[in-house]
């Protein structure tokens, strides 16, 4: 997983009792502001929520496309670099080819922040009147980009290739837009286009040998959010090591995208997008039914342990960027903690089954399922709904 905190930007000064400064307050920047209603804004910081919600899902399968992509630093690179971002308001090459400067741009003033901070203040809306022509740009070419990347990640993980017009869409991404570092600068291109559904459902074809090594890896990626949630995203700001480490500060929104990394989790151990239990085709079925009692208790147990940190994360008291000191905060690290070991029990117990015929039968069963009903599931959701914020963000002008 990538660092999203990018130390060689401009400081983010966190001026939580204030607001935070716009980009339309400088003295030689463009200050004309757009013809609009409140309610096209309003509509546009709701349908924000909801693709961001959608992102956060997904955040327990960052490998393959949006890894290889450098998909996930270029939509989710936090804190913005709002220093940055104001410059870019004032650069008059950069805003008059948009599309083609955001494909190349510094992460840190791009996707989802880089729209949070244009369109929410102190967890509400802006006013419409704060709303400048230059933002209004920027910002309809950036969420244009963010559909862009959401619709490649939905035709690289489908196997099927069904949706002619964003695998078109998928083509065009890979070929201009380019590789990112983790200070989220550009380091090279991006290599040509390749379909992970496909490879997942087929070991020895791609990133995965056996069956086994695919299921491993949806353990592998729900840890991975797992740990970052603990120990960075709600971690970093609480123990006082980086109290600017805050996820979608503007829109007072960081402990819903926490619970939704780890309903990200719930989905993809449980087998389908919104599944409230597990599937049949599911991994955490297989383990309950496998007829190994070790196997069976370690699957109940992340179960109960999954439960028991979303309700810890939903109890932490709002907003997290008021209140990431609260002791609320240290009762879901270490909900997650314990979430993180089951998983590596469990995990552990499975990679003994190498080379058994059996269990790799049953793994292709769940990686089948995990590729179409969470994986494409979600992502074709989150592409439809980049979509519609898109939509609303162009609505915003009259």
């Amino acid at each position: 997983m990538k660092s999203k905190n990018l130390l060689k930007m401009a400081v983010f000064t966190v001026a939580l009792t204030t607001g935070f400064t716009s980009c339309s307050n400088d003295d030689d920047a463009d200050s004309t502001t757009v013809t609009g209603t409140q309610a096209a804004l309003d509509q546009a910081c709701s349908d924000w929520k909801i693709a961001r919600a959608n992102w956060e899902n997904t955040e327990a399968f960052l490998f393959g496309a949006a890894d290889v992509y450098s998909i996930d630093p270029h939509t989710d690179t936090w804190p913005v670099a709002a220093n940055d971002l104001a410059d870019v308001l004032r650069d008059e090459k950069a805003m008059s080819n948009l599309d083609n400067f955001i494909k190349t741009a510094n992460a840190g003033i791009l996707g989802y922040h880089g729209l949070e901070y244009v369109l929410f203040r102190q967890g509400q809306p802006r006013q419409i009147s704060q709303i400048t022509n230059l933002e209004y740009n920027y910002i309809c070419a950036v969420a244009k980009d963010l559909y862009n990347a959401t619709a490649t990640l939905e035709a690289a993980w489908d196997s099927k290739e069904s949706n002619a017009e964003r695998h078109q869409i998928a083509i065009n991404y890979v070929a201009t837009h380019n590789s990112i570092n983790e200070e989220g600068d550009v380091e090279g291109k991006l290599g040509s286009f390749q379909n992970f559904g496909k490879t997942f459902k087929a070991p020895g074809t791609g990133d995965w040998t056996t069956a086994l090594d695919a299921t491993l890896e949806i353990i592998s990626g729900c840890r991975e959010i797992i740990g970052e949630v603990g120990d960075s995203k709600i971690g970093l700001p609480f123990t006082g090591e980086d109290a600017t480490y805050i996820e979608s500060p503007y829109a007072y929104n960081s402990i819903t995208d926490f619970y939704d990394n780890i309903i990200s989790c719930k989905n993809a151990l449980f087998g389908q997008m919104g599944a409230t239990s597990p599937t049949q085709q599911s991994l955490i079925y297989f383990c309950q039914h496998s007829g190994n009692a070790t196997l069976a208790n370690q699957a109940n147990i992340v179960v109960a342990k999954l439960e028991a940190a979303l309700t810890k994360i939903n109890a932490m008291k709002r907003p997290f960027a008021l209140y990431y000191s609260d002791s609320t905060c240290k009762v879901a690290i270490d909900g997650l903690g314990e979430l993180d070991e089951a998983l590596a029990d469990l995990s552990a117990t499975l990679e003994g089954y190498a080379g058994n015929k059996t269990v790799e039968a049953q793994c292709q069963t769940i990686n089948e399922n995990y590729v179409d009903n969470v994986v494409l599931a979600t992502y074709r959701t989150l592409a439809d709904n980049a979509q519609k914020l898109y939509q609303s963000i162009v609505n915003i002008k009259k």
